[in-house]
């Protein structure tokens, strides 16, 4: 009974979440970080002469080298508490996920600390790309025959 009280006024005294508010950023921040990827990605393809394929390349290695930059330099982290999702998901989200990995455990050393830690959230991220790249291979090809 005290429990079902105590629950109740935590919920009174708990700020409501602007959702709307924090959707709206985390969408407008996001498609910011991939419009900027698009316009790289452009440059090269069209002011280069470059061709799609090394293009693309170019501008996600621009990208994962910014978002690594920039969270060892301690402004990604503020991105990410204002616009929270939509800082995550862009490929700059994993570079920040592998280099502030890598920043908190460099104490430790390099081989235990920095090379082990650096895949601990995102060797999940990995994983799961892999097997849903093989799940829909396969499919795709059992639906191809």
């Amino acid at each position: 009974m005290n429990k079902v009280i105590v629950d109740k006024a935590k919920k009174k005294s708990e700020p409501k979440r602007p959702i709307l508010k924090n959707c709206i950023r985390a969408f407008f921040v996001g498609g910011s970080i991939c419009l900027f990827a698009q316009i790289l990605m452009s440059i090269f393809k069209d002011g280069f002469s470059l061709e799609e394929d090394y293009a693309n390349t170019l501008a996600v290695t621009i990208m994962v080298f910014l978002g690594a930059l920039l969270t060892g330099l301690g402004i990604y982290d503020r991105i990410g508490q204002f616009a929270g999702a939509g800082s995550i998901v862009p490929i700059t989200g994993f570079a920040n996920s592998m280099t502030s990995a890598a920043l908190e455990s460099k104490s430790e050393g390099m081989v235990l600390g920095v090379f082990t830690n650096m895949f601990k959230l995102a060797g999940s991220v990995i994983v799961v790309g892999i097997i849903s790249a093989f799940i829909f291979g396969t499919i795709r090809y059992l639906l191809v025959i």
